[in-house]
C-alpha cells in the first residue's frame, strides 16, 4: 500500500470514529436534553397523544380533553368555567406552550414523567397513564372573588392562616384558556397580547403595585418589635401636620379633622394617619423597616407556591425622606396581593407565616400520591404579643375605622385599607386595596384575605379601599367561613 493510500485511510478512520463518537454522545448524553427541546415537534406529539391529567378543585376537575380529529396532536385541552380558574390553572396549548399549573405539572398530566412509570416503561419508553395535581382552592372563595371583582381590574387572594393553603386566587379581567388551547387561535393570541389590560398577566402573583396604606401595618409591626413604642395604645410623637425630613414637603392626612396629632398606633391605623407612619419609618430607619419587611416576605426572589411570585420590595439606599415615605406604602415599596395576604395571615396566625402553596397532592393515575405538600410550616415573623395587638387595632379599623365595608355578623374581622397613588404625581387611577382576617367565632376558622382594584371604572373621588376593595375581601371571607 503506497503512502497515499495510507493516509486516506487513516484519514477515514479519524472520521467514522469521529461519527461514532459524536453518535454515542448524543445518544448516551443529550437524549434528554433533546427530547425536552421545546422545538422538538415529538414532544409536543408526545404531550398530546393521549387525554391529559387533570387539575383538581375541590375533588373535581376543573380541566379536560378532547379528540382533535385532524393532524398529528390526537387531543386538546379543555377548561371547565375556565375564565373562574385561569388564574389557577394556566393554559395548556398545543401552540404557545403551558402555563403556571399546567406548566410545573406537564409532565404529570401527560403522562411523560418517569415516576408515572414502571421500571420496563422507563427501558422502553412508553408513556404511562397521566397523573392529576390535587389544589387548595376553595371552589365557593374563588366564585365570590371572581363575581365580586366582575369588571374591575385588579386581583384578589385567600389564605388559611394556619396551614398556608391558598383557597382563592383570581385575576381581571381573566380570559378562558381553552381558546388558545389549539393549533389556529391565532386570533384570539393576539387579541389577548394586545389588550392593554392584560388579561393573560396573573395579578394576584406577578404584578407588584405600590401598596398605600396596607403596609402600615409592616411598619406598626416594626416599631413594636423594636421598641419605638410599647403597645398600639401609646401615644406616639406625630407632629400634625409632618414635614418630610430635609424637606419643606408636608405631608397630609386624607382627613385633616381626624385625630392624628400625636396618635398612638391604633388611632393611627383607625384613621390611616400618614403623619405617624412616615414619622415612624424616619425614626426606625430603612435598615430596620426593611427587616420587617423581608420578614413578612418583602424582597424573596423565590417565592413558589408553585408558581414563582414577583418580588414585593422593600427599597434600600433611600434618604430619610424617602424613608418616610414607604411608611406609607409609597416610594419604591411595591407587593403583589399574595404578599399582602401574607402579612394579614401572620398577624391572624399568632405572628407565624405558614408557607402558602395551592397545591396539596400529585398523584398517579390510581391516585396514589407522587409528591405530598405538607401544611403549616411555619417561620416565625413577629412575637404573639405584636401579633395579637395588631389584631386587636385592625379589628378597630373594621369596627370603627376606614373599612367598615368588611364588616361579618358572628365573625372578628380585621383589616386595614389603602389607596396608593398611581402615576407621576397621582395622575393615574389611584390603586383600592384591602387586607384583612377574619375569625368565626363559633367554629374558630380563619382565613385571611388581601385585595386590589387597579381601576373599576369609578371617578377618582370615588376610589377608595373601604369603598371598592373592602366588599370583595367582605364576599370572600363569608364564602371562607361558610357564612
Amino acid at each position: 500500500m503506497n503512502r497515499t493510500i495510507r493516509r486516506a485511510s487513516v484519514f477515514c478512520l479519524l472520521l467514522v470514529l469521529a461519527l461514532l463518537g459524536r453518535a454515542t454522545w448524543v445518544q448516551a448524553y443529550q437524549a434528554r436534553a433533546l427530547a425536552d427541546d421545546d422545538h422538538n415537534r415529538r414532544k409536543t406529539i408526545a404531550q398530546y397523544a393521549q387525554p391529559l391529567g387533570d387539575i383538581l378543585v375541590a375533588g373535581s376537575p376543573v380541566t379536560g380533553s378532547k379528540g382533535t380529529q385532524a393532524g398529528d396532536l390526537a387531543y386538546k385541552r379543555t377548561y371547565i368555567q375556565g375564565e373562574l380558574y385561569a388564574a389557577v390553572t394556566g393554559y395548556s396549548s398545543q401552540a404557545y406552550g403551558a402555563t403556571q399549573l399546567e406548566g410545573i405539572y406537564s409532565h404529570v398530566l401527560d403522562g411523560t414523567d418517569d415516576r408515572l412509570k414502571n421500571p420496563l416503561d422507563v427501558v422502553t419508553g412508553k408513556q404511562a397513564a397521566p397523573g392529576s395535581v390535587l389544589t387548595t382552592i376553595d371552589p365557593d372563595v374563588q366564585k365570590a372573588a371572581y363575581d365580586a371583582l366582575g369588571d374591575d381590574k385588579g386581583a384578589a387572594v385567600a389564605i388559611d392562616p394556619g396551614t398556608g393553603q391558598i383557597l382563592g386566587m383570581v385575576s381581571t379581567p381573566s380570559y378562558d384558556p381553552s381558546k388558545i388551547s389549539g393549533t389556529s387561535d391565532g386570533d384570539t393570541w393576539q387579541e389577548l397580547l394586545s389588550d392593554p389590560d392584560k388579561p393573560l398577566a396573573n395579578r394576584a402573583l406577578r404584578q407588584p403595585l405600590a401598596p398605600g396604606s396596607t403596609f402600615k401595618l409592616v411598619v406598626a409591626s416594626a416599631a413594636l418589635e423594636n421598641g419605638l413604642y410599647s403597645s398600639v395604645d401609646e401615644r406616639t410623637d406625630s407632629p400634625d401636620p409632618y414635614t418630610l425630613p430635609g424637606t419643606s414637603t408636608v405631608l397630609k392626612n386624607e382627613s385633616a379633622s381626624a385625630p392624628c396629632e400625636n396618635a398612638t398606633l391604633r388611632t393611627a391605623l383607625q384613621y390611616s394617619c400618614n403623619n405617624v407612619f412616615a414619622k415612624v419609618a424616619a425614626d426606625l430607619g430603612e435598615d430596620k423597616v426593611r427587616a420587617m419587611a423581608e420578614k413578612f416576605g418583602f424582597n424573596t426572589e423565590k417565592l413558589d407556591v408553585p408558581v414563582r411570585a414577583s418580588k414585593s420590595v422593600y427599597p434600600s439606599g433611600m434618604d430619610k425622606s424617602s424613608t418616610a415615605l414607604t411608611g406609607i406604602g409609597q416610594f419604591e415599596v411595591t407587593t403583589t396581593p399574595m404578599q399582602m395576604a401574607m402579612v394579614s395571615a401572620a398577624l391572624a396566625n399568632g405572628g407565624e407565616l405558614a408557607a402558602p402553596h395551592m397545591v396539596s397532592e400529585v398523584t398517579d393515575s390510581d391516585g396514589n400520591a407522587l409528591q405530598k405538600f405538607a401544611d403549616g410550616d411555619t417561620k416565625r415573623v413577629v412575637s404573639a404579643s405584636t401579633a395579637e395587638q395588631l389584631r386587636s387595632a385592625m379589628v378597630t379599623v373594621v369596627e370603627q375605622g376606614t373599612g367598615t365595608n368588611a364588616r361579618i355578623d358572628g365573625a372578628e374581622v380585621g383589616g386595614k385599607t389603602g389607596t396608593a397613588q398611581n402615576g407621576v404625581g397621582n395622575s393615574n387611577t389611584p390603586y383600592a386595596w384591602f387586607t384583612s382576617y377574619a375569625k368565626d367565632r363559633s367554629t374558630g376558622k380563619e382565613v385571611a384575605v388581601a385585595v386590589v382594584v387597579e381601576d373599576s371604572g369609578s371617578a377618582r373621588s370615588e376610589v377608595s379601599g373601604n369603598g371598592l376593595a373592602a366588599p370583595i375581601a367582605q364576599k370572600m371571607m363569608k364564602a371562607a367561613l361558610k357564612r
